[in-house]
């Protein structure tokens, strides 16, 4: 490996650290407002949320394929079931669509 390129590694380390780091030294031994608890505690649903809903929009030619797969995965999920099943129920419904 050249200098070049392990300066390069080295700085994209450091630059992906760091921000990581900060916030624990930060706020060691301190707690966060309620409000921003709150906050914080919804950024994944909210993060997963804009990662998927795209995808179930350009799925499929058919933009119904798609709300099809995301109905049949949302009703699947709010009876319980475990994500497996969620995911493989899903994808079973959007088989069986597709043979129609």
């Amino acid at each position: 490996m050249s200098a070049e390129m392990a300066m390069i590694v080295f700085g994209m380390a450091a630059v992906t650290y760091i921000p990581r780091m900060l916030p624990f030294l930060m706020f060691k031994g301190k707690e966060l407002p309620a409000f921003w608890q709150g906050i914080l505690r919804n950024v994944p649903y909210a993060t997963l949320g804009a990662l998927i809903f795209p995808g179930i929009l350009t799925f499929h030619e058919n933009l119904w394929f798609g709300i099809a797969g995301a109905g049949a995965a949302f009703l699947i999920a709010f009876t319980g079931a475990n994500i497996i099943f969620t995911v493989i129920g899903s994808i079973g419904i959007l088989t069986v669509l597709s043979m129609l």
